[in-house]
């Protein structure tokens, strides 16, 4: 595949994130084992591999190689009235860098308009099924602690990226291929968080 090529996939990804802002609305289901509400996202938010590391996507993609992609999305539980929330995080990954375990400690780092935040690994409530279901079965998946306040940030900000360690101590950087913001504020608004 050629640099071209590359670009051209990127094109339709952003293109078809920005095209359908309707398809990722806030769910939530009721979990029969523990009678704890479960509320995300329709469907995660897709992180790309940043344009910043295009030279490296030359290389990888004058290989043959596949390219690594990020997922998020946030959760809350709700156990009659008293709330938790977390971060859903999976990482795909290609063939283009091995990644670090996602649960070691400062493996990932959200990037805000605001500045950057650690992301601290938590175990989510035991619950039937999943807030969301992995892209690749060969992935990472682990939930880390959100505040309201991040949740709130995160809506805010036009910038969002996620760094990840890979197992060489380098960072993959990825971005979100659309804009969030509005996915972010109407989970907020369903939620019936406010800045009230």
């Amino acid at each position: 595949m050629r640099l071209s090529a590359v670009a051209v996939v990127l094109a339709i990804v952003q293109l078809s994130a920005c095209s359908t802002p309707s398809s990722i609305k806030p769910v939530e289901y009721m979990d029969d084992r523990t009678a704890m509400t479960v509320a995300s996202l329709k469907e995660p938010i897709e992180l790309v591999p940043s344009l910043r590391q295009a030279g490296g996507m030359r290389v990888i993609a004058s290989l043959g190689k596949r390219l690594s992609f990020a997922y998020l999305g946030p959760v809350e539980w709700d156990r009659s009235g008293s709330f938790v929330y977390g971060l859903w995080v999976h990482i795909a990954p290609g063939t283009d860098r091995p990644i670090a375990d996602i649960r070691s400690n400062a493996a990932l780092t959200i990037v805000l308009d605001n500045g950057t935040r650690v992301l601290t690994p938590i175990d989510a409530p035991q619950v039937g099924r999943g807030a969301y279901q992995p892209v690749a079965s060969w992935g990472q998946t682990a939930y880390f602690e959100l505040t309201v306040e991040m949740l709130k940030q995160m809506a805010a900000s036009q910038k969002l990226e996620l760094n990840v360690r890979a197992a060489d101590d380098s960072i993959v950087n990825f971005v979100a291929s659309g804009d969030t913001r509005g996915t972010l504020s109407q989970y907020l608004h369903s939620r019936g968080i406010t800045d009230d």
